[in-house]
């Protein structure tokens, strides 16, 4: 009686589903999403012609394996009509990124890179490291694929032009130059050392120089030089020829040059074992600014062809394109990609696959790279797998874990408390996945690591259980599905930097919230004299335990704690500086941060507000009669 109430109530699937939603189907441009029997989007399409695509999936002859397992599992399908079939290019990419359907193409290391900004909103120009949306008004380079490469360009830069990188509050407050001006790194506007039409021209021959117009600011400052030592004032001379040089180091700072290629993003894509790896160089002013390895999520039977035009639109979608696009393979739909960069960028966007010449041996160079790199990651990769499988055997776990979460606590004498939490799969440290947790409970004593332990813990799994259901304790049998969205939701080992008082007061947490998952807890307690190797084990069921000295497994475990330790006592210590350096008009009721910044433009530091009549905080434009009495009142309260 059960099979056959199961047969009637299980949704139907396949090609007729998808005949259904033919017949009603125009034939122009737009998106199509195919869901699952459980509602899940399992794949986001564009269609010059949506009647014309889709009826492509109203069979399995003639499909690949991939997409006729997608065809059998669709149970329902939406659509969304454009315009044109740019804008479907770019709908689709959206939806891709937001929906992860797990038969396309995706984007996972969605990384945002740094610029460079010479923010333009002050009488004196700020040049700065950028990341992030830009709000900020001012003329923005990049990406550069490091932020150690934009801050030594930065430093560089303000040895050659002399530019302030000081924020404005410090800027308003000084009476005479800082130390920046004394080691020859700014021109020191802001005490009237150089004239604000005269540090313009710096500001602009800064811009010029990233804008890849090198040469002729270096012809500019070498007859500036000669005319100098004609003149014989020598020791002008000199600062311009240290400027020259610092020019020159900035041009050799990158891993290559290129004479031919101004502004321009290579792509580089290789295949190996299943997986793949796309290697981005960013190539501007002809400088090599960088690169980065990207591992996309797509099935194996793809070509690196299929996998590098959906990368290619998801990679730009929150991004502006140079006026170059250099691909090691042919794409389809290269020149509806093009159309659609040209448009998001303002400007003609070039897309090629060039065969000889510098461009070409640059694109070559980024194919070395990107197979190194992948060759690199499995690797890595069949290492941790043994290790992961090691530490089955030896913890006499249920299965490999494919997540594993560490926990620590750092505070001083319960001070600036924090909890951290680090995780690790198959590929390693997940560092995206890494959380804190400022301990806000007041009922704890200071320095009870129980106490802190278990809020931890409650925070954690009472938020994951609301938002994700707990699995079945037995591991899935779509090993595939589960290898391509990476991480699951919940750890199948807890690692609890303690011994058995710890490991105690998380499975209170685990009773409390009435928790039924498997999830092994292991509690490992440091050694004598707090000796690595000596480490004590601790886990349900089992007597405590050591390992051998020179188990691969213990060393793995060491590092998963040290990790969190380190990640721990990091974030505590920035907590705990933030804390010191805490400006007093943070505590004022209702000073934001517009009528902070106004506070500390007018009088230069928060101990000059303190000093402030009454009559000086009211003249000041959004300072009202009742908000200046409070500050005064807050400074005053002993009189």
């Amino acid at each position: 009686m059960s099979e056959i109430e199961t047969v009637e109530h299980k949704v139907p699937t396949g090609p007729d589903i998808i005949k259904k939603f033919v017949r009603t189907l125009p034939g122009s441009s737009g998106v199509y999403r195919m869901f699952d029997a459980n509602g899940q989007v399992i794949y986001v399409g564009k269609a010059r012609n949506l009647k014309a695509r889709v009826t492509n999936y109203t069979r399995f002859e003639g499909n690949p394996v991939r997409i006729c397992r997608m065809i059998a599992a669709t149970a329902s399908m939406e659509f969304v009509t454009t315009e044109t079939e740019a804008e479907a290019l770019l709908l689709e990419a959206n939806l891709i990124k937001r929906l992860r359907p797990r038969f396309n193409v995706l984007l996972r290391d969605d990384k945002s890179f740094p610029y460079i900004l010479l923010a333009t909103d002050h009488e004196a120009p700020q040049i700065l490291k950028h990341r992030g949306t830009r709000r900020r008004k001012g003329f923005y380079f990049g990406p550069f694929a490091s932020a150690t490469a934009v801050e030594r360009t930065i430093a560089a830069l303000q040895k050659a032009f002399l530019l302030r990188n000081c924020t404005d509050s410090f800027y308003a407050g000084r009476s005479r130059p800082c130390l920046q001006h004394q080691i020859k790194r700014c021109a020191a506007p802001c005490t009237g050392e150089i004239s604000l039409e005269d540090y313009g021209e710096l500001v602009q021959s800064a811009k010029q120089f990233l804008e890849g117009k090198s040469r002729s600011v270096q012809a500019h400052l070498s007859e500036e030089m000669n005319e100098a030592a004609e003149d014989l004032d020598f020791e002008r001379a000199a600062t311009i020829r240290d400027r020259l040089s610092a020019l020159a180091l900035i041009q050799s700072q990158g891993d290559s040059t290129a004479q031919t290629l101004e502004e321009a993003d290579i792509f580089a894509i290789h295949q190996q074992a299943g997986q793949f790896c796309v290697q981005v160089f960013f190539f501007r002013a002809h400088q090599n600014w960088g690169n980065h390895a990207f591992r996309p999520r797509a099935d194996a039977s793809l070509s690196e062809a299929d996998v590098l035009g959906p990368f290619l639109v998801q990679f730009y979608e929150n991004r502006t394109p140079p006026r170059m696009v250099l691909l090691s393979h042919e794409i389809e739909d290269a020149e509806l990609i093009a159309e659609v960069l040209s448009e998001k960028a303002g400007r003609k966007v070039t897309l090629g696959v060039p065969q000889r010449g510098e461009k070409r041996d640059l694109v070559d160079n980024a194919l070395v790279n990107a197979r190194e790199a992948l060759g690199r990651q499995l690797s890595e990769s069949a290492s941790q797998k043994k290790l992961l499988e090691g530490l089955k055997e030896t913890f006499g776990l249920p299965r490999v874990p494919r997540r594993i979460e560490t926990y620590d606590n750092s505070h001083i004498q319960g001070t600036n408390a924090i909890g951290a939490m680090v995780v690790a799969g198959e590929d390693g440290f997940s560092k995206k996945h890494y959380r804190t947790f400022n301990i806000k409970s007041e009922d704890l004593t200071p320095g009870d690591d129980f106490g802190m332990m278990q809020e931890v813990l409650t925070r954690r799994f009472k938020r994951l259980a609301n938002e994700v259901p707990e699995p079945d304790n037995v591991a899935s049998d779509d090993e595939e599905g589960a290898a391509t969205e990476g991480l699951p939701d919940w750890p199948d080992v807890l690692l609890i930097d303690g011994g058995l008082g710890q490991l105690n007061a998380v499975r209170e947490v685990f009773r409390e919230l009435g928790l039924k998952h498997d999830i092994s807890l292991i509690g490992i307690a440091k050694g004598e004299e707090r000796n690595a190797g000596r480490e004590t084990f601790f886990m349900q069921g089992r007597e405590p335990f050591m390992l051998p000295a020179r188990d691969p497994v213990l060393y793995y475990v060491q590092r998963l704690r040290d990790e969190a330790h380190r990640f721990a006592i990091g974030t505590h210590r920035a907590k705990r500086n933030k804390a010191m350096v805490k400006n007093p008009l943070d505590e004022i009721d209702g000073i934001g941060p517009t009528r902070k910044r106004a506070l500390l433009n007018h009088f230069g530091s928060a101990k000059a507000v303190s000093r402030a009549a009454l009559n000086d905080l009211m003249a000041i434009d959004g300072i009202s009669k009742t908000m200046a009495q409070q500050i005064y009142d807050h400074f005053n309260r002993a009189e």
